[in-house]
């Protein structure tokens, strides 16, 4: 399966985070973006981060589980608990899964498969979202898009190149809340920079990248494929 799902991990207890992580490690269609011991801690860092799925114990201090995932709003969730009564609660609020502790793998592999399931048809049901631009809010279709790179003038804004030519600037947001948003079967960040809609990719090596998208003076679009986004790229492209 060439499909993974980004997820976020988080338990209070640091031998419970390790034990998790270790399970999630042994997961193909798993990629961990970072692992927490802290729900506030989270909660800080989302907006800066491109994930899927946050896989999080319930009972913790300060803002437990259930509170949590009401926050996290569009995200999926599984919880891993070592009570059995949250469980009415946890479906309560669309939770993926509930697994009790201790989480053995098989179990932990199956609550996996559902989010796996539940991800790629949100994924596939989106065709657009709405942002802040410079010229107002607008509804940017996902098949318009061709690719995004950090603007030149003010780095928090992103410059949107769309299949008719035009051009709109997102104003002050950042790669991992737009990574967030768009479908992520479609759209990939291939360097510090630069997202690309797949479909716009016409040739590529181990090192660039060229669209099919032409810029102003005629010349085709190639991109620079960096080291750290290279296997991402590679996997959406099933090489």
């Amino acid at each position: 399966m060439n499909t993974k799902i980004k997820c976020l991990l988080l338990d209070d207890e640091l031998p419970g985070l390790t034990y998790l992580k270790m399970l999630c490690e042994q997961i193909p269609e798993l990629e961990i973006v970072k692992a927490f011991n802290d729900p506030q801690k989270l909660l800080e860092d989302v907006p800066n981060l491109d994930f899927d799925l946050c896989i999080s114990d319930i009972e913790m201090p300060g803002i437990d589980g259930l509170t949590l995932a009401n926050l996290l709003k569009d995200k999926l969730v599984i919880f891993t608990t070592a009570y059995k009564n949250y469980a009415a609660e946890a479906f309560d609020i669309n939770a993926v899964d509930y697994v009790t502790k201790p989480v053995t793998k098989e179990r932990l592999e199956k609550a996996v498969s559902k989010a796996l399931e539940r991800f790629q048809k949100l994924d596939n049901s989106k065709k657009f979202i709405h942002l802040n631009t410079d010229k107002g809010k607008a509804l940017l279709y996902f098949d318009q898009i061709q690719y995004i790179k950090t603007a030149a003038v003010d780095s928090r804004d992103k410059e949107v190149f769309l299949a008719d030519g035009s051009l709109l600037i997102l104003k002050n947001i950042n790669f991992g809340s737009l990574l967030n948003q768009l479908r992520k079967s479609d759209f990939c960040r291939i360097n510090k920079k630069e997202i690309i809609a797949l479909k716009a990719v016409q040739y590529f090596n181990h090192n660039e990248i060229t669209l099919s998208f032409h810029e102003k003076n005629g010349k085709q679009t190639v991109l620079v494929l960096s080291d750290i986004y290279r296997q991402d790229f590679l996997a959406k492209v099933k090489i």
